[in-house]
């Protein structure tokens, strides 16, 4: 039986980048081990850093788009001998046509399309490991420090804290610019999201 996911993290291990898929009613999470590349590329699709040139997986979007198909879902359906296997699950003319991938590709392509992912319950069972013993191992990849935020209690900051806020996200939006320039998405796609949660604090 199938079950909806979402990506919980990317992490690093002992044994190596993990994209760890966490299914929407469970308090487990299945660990897909995969490369330094595959992580960067589903960290820049979660991360939705905008790039000067497309890379692989959004030219295959855009490829779909304009072969009037779509990315429906992606289904992640067998382990065997340590290797996980996934389907792209596409829809053309009202048809739904399934192609063989990796998982990897699969959840770097299901980010940037914004579709679902499935994994077969069977798997959680057997790979899944409990989130909060998860919370205490690997942080995830190129995370980023946390730097204290404004208390809660505080209902406006004073106009000396936002001006040290906005010299903040500017610097932030500054090295974002500089990184996409060098081609160091990676490191990108954190820097967006850190912008993204400032300003979210900011207008909350």
């Amino acid at each position: 039986m199938l079950v909806e996911a979402k990506i919980w993290t990317v992490a690093k291990t002992d044994q190596g980048n993990a994209v760890l898929v966490k299914p929407l009613t469970e308090e487990k999470a299945v660990p897909i081990f995969i490369g330094p590349l595959e992580a960067q590329n589903i960290l820049l699709g979660l991360g939705e850093v905008e790039i000067p040139r497309p890379l692989t997986h959004d030219l295959m979007l855009h490829m779909l788009r304009e072969l009037d198909t779509s990315l429906d879902r992606v289904v992640i359906h067998t382990l065997s001998e340590g290797t996980y296997y996934a389907n792209l699950i596409l829809k053309q003319d009202g048809k739904l046509v399934e192609i063989d991938a990796r998982p990897s590709d699969g959840l770097a392509l299901a980010v940037r399309a914004s579709c679902s992912i499935w994994i077969e319950s069977a798997l959680v069972e057997e790979a899944g490991i409990d989130i909060d013993q998860l919370q205490q191992a690997a942080p995830p990849v190129g995370e980023i420090d946390e730097i204290d935020a404004t208390d809660e209690t505080e209902a406006v900051l004073s106009d000396e804290e936002a001006s040290e806020a906005e010299q903040i996200l500017a610097r932030l939006k500054e090295q974002l610019e500089a990184l996409v320039a060098q081609e160091n998405y990676e490191e990108a796609a954190h820097v967006r999201d850190e912008i993204r949660r400032r300003e979210t604090l900011d207008n909350g």
